[in-house]
């Protein structure tokens, strides 16, 4: 069982807090209860989960291949292009989860590779192929955070891949709630486009780019993750 999600109120840094940040650390979207993350599916897949409020809710969702999830807003929009990538990823789902299954994902998770190094297999490199392996074992890696304008930051954002065996669990049981938000995606693309001075505060404050802020997990986790 996981343990007790800590206080965030007391312990996250607000999003507006730019000096000190951690090489790596998890940011997100969350309240006292849920924490949000994102992936990017077609648009069958997303209609059936939103309309039936279910991920797997399309026989096209595949409980057999792991799933890579994202806290970060901006990373999901580059690694789908604002939805405008291709038509597996046009369609960009908020998941909601509650806390404490967020860090029991993580308390089964080991990386994939040395930080820095390699890229996240089935997902980064961009490939739609199911990943083979049947291993229990949750995936992390540490990819170079991005601007809303998906430039590369110095600092490192989180993604994490769920196994097909973990796979019924997180569909069943902690999603608790599932949001398209494929319009904001293009909105933010779309404003940036057209308005090339536009500031991340006026981009925060219109809600194109939602408040994220660090969320914090047990040292045990810090440390088998190397958050910094």
């Amino acid at each position: 069982m996981a343990a007790p999600a800590p206080n965030q109120k007391e312990m996250a840094t607000d999003v507006g807090a730019k000096t000190d940040l951690k090489q790596r650390q998890i940011r997100a979207h969350y309240d006292e209860e849920t924490i949000t993350v994102y992936q990017a599916y077609n648009s069958e897949i997303a209609s059936a989960a939103v309309d039936q409020q279910k991920l797997c809710a399309s026989p096209q969702f595949r409980l057999t291949r792991m799933t890579w999830i994202k806290p970060s807003w901006c990373w999901m929009m580059y690694r789908a292009g604002y939805s405008y990538k291709d038509k597996n990823q046009e369609r960009i789902l908020a998941l909601k989860m509650k806390h404490e299954h967020f860090i029991e994902l993580l308390e089964k998770a080991t990386l994939t590779t040395e930080p820095g190094k390699g890229i996240a297999p089935g997902d980064a490199a961009g490939s739609s192929k199911p990943v083979r392996q049947k291993s229990p074992v949750v995936k992390v890696q540490w990819d170079p955070e991005r601007t809303p304008r998906l430039e590369k930051l110095g600092y490192r954002t989180i993604q994490i891949g769920i196994p097909s065996s973990l796979a019924a669990t997180w569909v069943d049981r902690w999603i608790v709630g599932i949001e398209d938000v494929t319009g904001k995606g293009r909105a933010l693309e779309q404003e940036i486009r057209e308005n090339p001075g536009v500031t991340g505060e006026e981009l925060l404050r219109r809600g194109l780019v939602p408040p994220e802020r660090e969320f914090i997990v047990p040292l045990e986790v810090q440390k088998a993750i190397r958050i910094d």
